[in-house]
């Protein structure tokens, strides 16, 4: 069957603390799942999509703890493979005051760094009408880098929209190797979701309309801006649109965010939607990740989503 959606890369068993504070202070933990390109499954899969995705576990208690979790969504794992000697990742959050928590990541040697290009099945992207991409995947390993070219290469020959968020993680890798990476990454692709620190940092300005046109110059026909809390900005190259976004009073948890805005715009697309209804998803699905603690927790179902952003009527009783 022909997937909306399909992606490859790394999910990690995430742990938030029970208590704000230092760590090791803190003694109860929840566990749930985590990694962006997983997270945007999940989130397309909730809005009635058919999304698959590429990877590698531990076949340990972990990796079955995800694959539990991820076939609960609906997602198909068919090019997901177990290793009998490398662990799954896992991830701490360490959480403050405030929305954004430290992280701590143990994913080196983790089973994911071991993926290679062979694992990619042509067909399986060849019959998806977009392929994910993020930055994270080519920085966990020089496997994972190669592999997440050949990925793009397949669907780039076969017509296949290469969709991709830079996600810059600069515990992962240097800032050259990252913005030469991504930037090489950016110039395969068909859309991107830049934050505006992240267009800063591979671009060199803040200036929205040098960055949409420096994106266009690379030959990327969309590009969609996050401005979290302000929306997105939208560019097709010939006309630029502002989304506002939603007002959330209380912030919980802004993890997962960036992912959720991307699954809501590509869903959106999927549904041959204007650019405009697009970006209204896609802040919907970012404004509603932030008011639930967890990376996925607070991605809607479709009728949640039209309900929060005002196209659907809500029946509490």
């Amino acid at each position: 069957m022909k997937k909306d959606l399909v992606t490859l890369g790394e999910a990690l068993v995430v742990f938030s603390p029970a208590d704000a504070g230092p760590l090791r202070f803190v003694h109860n933990f929840t566990k749930s799942i985590g990694g962006a390109e997983a997270n945007v499954a999940i989130a397309l899969s909730r809005l009635g999509h058919k999304a698959g995705w590429i990877s590698r576990l531990g076949n340990d208690e972990f990796g079955r703890y995800v694959r539990y979790a991820l076939q609960g969504e609906g997602i198909d794992l068919s090019q997901v493979t177990l290793d009998d000697n490398l662990p799954t990742g896992i991830l701490f959050k360490e959480q403050y005051h405030n929305s954004n928590p430290n992280v701590y990541y143990y994913r080196k040697g983790a089973a994911i760094t071991a993926m290679g290009k062979e694992l990619i099945n042509p067909e399986y992207i060849v019959n998806a009408k977009i392929l994910h991409t993020t930055g994270i995947l080519p920085a966990l390993s020089a496997n994972t880098k190669e592999t997440t070219f050949e990925a793009i290469q397949i669907a780039r020959d076969a017509g296949v929209m290469v969709s991709f968020d830079p996600n810059l993680r600069l515990k992962l890798w240097s800032e050259q190797e990252a913005k030469t990476t991504l930037l090489e990454m950016a110039k395969n692709a068909d859309i991107i979701f830049p934050g505006l620190d992240e267009a800063e940092f591979l671009l060199g300005t803040s200036d929205i309309d040098k960055i949409c046109e420096q994106f266009h110059e690379m030959g990327i026909k969309l590009v969609v801006i996050k401005l979290g809390k302000d929306g997105c900005i939208i560019s097709d190259n010939s006309n630029k649109v502002r989304v506002p976004g939603f007002h959330v009073h209380r912030l919980i948890d802004t993890v997962g965010a960036g992912d959720g805005f991307a699954a809501g715009f590509l869903s959106g697309l999927v549904d041959n939607k204007p650019l405009n209804e697009c970006g209204e998803m896609a802040n919907g699905v970012g404004a509603m990740a932030t008011l639930v603690r967890g990376d996925t927790e607070g991605y809607p179902t479709r009728q949640q989503l039209l309900e929060f952003i005002g196209k659907a009527k809500s029946i509490e009783r």
